[in-house]
């Protein structure tokens, strides 16, 4: 695996975890330095740190705290 790509895992504590967890991903990494890409995406959706994972979270929150104004009136 190239270094930049280890170095990358280390200064991210999720995607080193993600990676000792699904550990096939360095089979796969260690032959083409073009999936890290994939790896990301892959990780990012199981965390909920897409962008689309944070409004929703967000309007969730927003629903929430509607919900208690309201029971609160």
């Amino acid at each position: 695996m190239e270094l930049a790509l280890q170095k990358k895992f280390l200064e991210n504590p999720k995607m080193y975890q993600y990676l000792k967890e699904n550990s096939y991903w360095f089979k796969y990494l260690n032959r083409d330095a073009n999936i890290y890409k994939e790896f990301e995406s892959k990780m990012k959706e199981l965390y909920k740190e897409r962008p689309t994972d944070k409004i929703s979270e967000m309007i969730d929150n927003i629903d929430l705290i509607n919900g208690v104004l309201m029971s609160l009136k």
